[in-house]
């Protein structure tokens, strides 16, 4: 079943099905729905990883902890972890959102997600669901650059172009491979000056661009 793959990739399995079902339940689908889940599920994800980065980087300021999890936190980098764990793949939408592909939207996929943490949090406690917020994150905590003030790779890239008065990159969707419900995007950056050009593959075009941005950072920087 999809929902079992899913607790697989989440490394946790649920003791009350209710929860998993309600924390999947989009509120086109019904009245019982995932908001309440996603309420609680935000403040599990915030102090789990504001105390990663406390750990992982001891000698950063306030200011810059709190630029760091704000990166993590935001709708984009949850759509990215909820595409790659193909949750979209376990949501009940209305007939609405089915229709015009909100099994793909990235407000949509964040929000499950944290309902999904909301959801450990009642069945398990809080120890249970740091630990899958953690097994999710901390990847991500480990290629963090602290002095670059979290910003993420697109951004870095366009104020390193535009402190050198270079023009700015160019994205451009490659191609698409695999089924509608299981996608990798591949995405192009293409730089004119100097003439750099890379290619990221993420589940979403964004992580996709990301990928390629972060190629280019790398480029650019030799």
């Amino acid at each position: 079943m999809l929902t079992q793959r899913l607790q697989q990739a989440l490394g946790y399995t649920f003791i009350r099905a209710d929860l998993l079902t309600q924390a999947l339940t989009h509120r086109s689908y019904g009245s019982v729905n995932n908001e309440r889940l996603e309420f609680l599920g935000d403040s599990v994800l915030n102090c789990t990883v504001a105390r990663t980065l406390y750990d992982a980087f001891p000698d950063l300021p306030e200011g810059s902890l709190s630029r760091l999890r704000a990166n993590l936190v935001r709708q984009e980098t949850l759509a990215d972890i909820a595409a790659g764990l193909r949750l979209g793949d376990s949501l009940r939408l209305g007939e609405g959102e089915l229709k015009s592909g909100g099994f793909r939207r990235p407000s949509i996929l964040a929000d499950a997600l944290e309902s999904l943490f909301g959801a450990v949090f009642l069945d398990a406690g809080f120890d249970a669901a740091q630990g899958v917020v953690r097994g999710l994150f901390d990847p991500l905590v480990a290629k963090i650059d602290p002095k670059a003030s979290g910003k993420d790779p697109k951004t870095q890239l366009q104020e390193m172009l535009q402190s050198r008065r270079l023009p700015l990159p160019d994205y451009r969707l490659v191609d698409t491979e695999g089924e509608a419900h299981d996608q990798s995007f591949i995405v192009e950056c293409v730089l004119a000056k100097p003439v750099i050009n890379t290619r990221g593959v993420g589940k979403s075009r964004r992580a996709a661009e990301q990928e390629a941005a972060r190629q280019a950072c790398e480029q650019l920087q030799k």
